[in-house]
Order: C-alpha cells, then structure tokens, then sequence
C-alpha cells in the first residue's frame, strides 16, 4: 500500500519538508532530486507545500539503470563494477541532476534496495546511497542500513534526505 505509515510520522515529514522549503527560499537557496529506490517521493514532498516552486527546480526519477545513464549521465561501466545501489551511483546521479539543473545550490540523489525482494548479503533490503553537492561542486555522499517494509524503508529514506539538505543550510546560518 502507497504510504502505509502512521498518521503522526506523515506530520512530522511534512512539517521537516515545510521548514526546508521555508529556509531554502528565504536563503535564495536552490535544490534538485534525482531518485530511485524513492520513487520521486522527495520531490513530491517537497512540491506538496506551497511556495516550493521558488526553491525546487525539479527532478529525475531514475528507477532503471537506463535513465541513470541516458538522463543523469551514469557511466554504464559505474553501474556494471558496482551496481545501480553503490555510492559511486549516488554520487554520477547528484552531479547528473546538478550539470543538468545549471548548477543548483544543492543536489540531492538517493538510490537503494527498499524490498521485500532484491536484497543480498552484500546488499541487503534497507541499503540505501545518498550524495548531495554543493554548489561549489562538492559532493557529500552518505550510507544508511534502514529495516523495516518497503514503504517504512522509502519514508525513512525521504526523512533522512530532507534531514541532510537541512543540516547544509543550517551550517550556512
């Protein structure tokens, strides 16, 4: 079931998304996505609240291996030596999205195993890869091991890219 989360942590998703897009647009601040294992879910937040459109240029939603490498410039041998769910996927997919964006303030990717099926010991359901850059091209690349059912493991996942997107502007405070 889409969003099968409890009521409280939908709220308190939203009202994280609303402090972004506040704090972004009041810093003149920029952001894109380029997601996978989210399904375009941080964008969709995001666009959610009102006022968004002054700080969210837009998207890629990049669930196969061949929009990662025709739409977000993923070099096919990235995927091949370490799969689509690698860091070095993430990070290809965050400067994808930031080359394509005109260089963004901030570029967000997010790519993983959100199950029930397709983990393996190597790379578990729960795996996720998350690299945001900079605008002066830096990028920062994060690993999370989250449990939980396929829609616990996505609403996690947009939880803790907002989180990341957050502490960046707070640091810029």
């Amino acid at each position: 079931m889409f969003l099968d989360i409890d009521k409280p942590k939908v709220e308190e998703l939203y009202k994280i998304a609303k402090r972004l897009v506040h704090i972004a647009t009041n810093k003149g601040v920029s952001i894109c996505t380029a997601e996978s294992c989210t399904g375009g879910l941080v964008g969709a937040l995001i666009t959610s609240i009102p006022g968004s459109s002054s700080m969210y240029t837009g998207g890629v939603i990049a669930y196969s291996n061949t929009i990662k490498e025709n739409l977000l410039s993923v070099c096919p041998d990235t995927i091949k030596n370490y799969g689509a769910v690698s860091s070095h996927t993430a990070e290809e997919m965050a400067f994808g999205i930031w080359k394509k964006q005109l260089n963004p303030s901030y570029a967000i990717s997010v790519t993983g195993i959100a199950g029930p099926a397709g983990g393996t010991p190597d790379k578990p359901v729960g795996l996720v890869f998350s690299t945001l850059i900079t605008s002066d091209g830096t990028a920062h690349t994060y690993k999370f091991n989250f449990t939980g059912n396929r829609e616990e493991i996505r609403f996690k996942t947009v939880s803790k890219v907002i989180e990341i997107v957050l502490e960046f502007l707070y640091k810029e405070e």
